[in-house]
């Protein structure tokens, strides 16, 4: 089965929901060893207008919570 992608447009939100961070904590000993810590916070935030293609969503809402995308902690709002 062959999806077909289609060219669109997404408008520029604010909005809010929980962000997950994973910081990688170095713990150091003879192996260099490393650990992933979790941080876990909800701030408001933007996302600029974007045009793209990609597979139909099943459930945007759902599906963005779970994509990793950056903004800007100092102004999340405005990034």
């Amino acid at each position: 089965m062959t999806r077909q992608f289609h060219e669109h447009q997404h408008d520029e939100m604010v909005h809010s929901h929980e962000h997950v961070h994973i910081v990688h904590h170095v713990k150091g000993g003879p192996g260099g060893e490393v650990e992933h810590l979790v941080a876990v916070h909800t701030h408001e935030h933007n996302h600029p207008a974007v045009s793209h293609a990609h597979a139909p969503h099943e459930n945007p809402q759902r599906e963005h919570e779970h994509e990793g995308h950056i903004h800007d902690h100092a102004h999340p709002s405005a990034s």
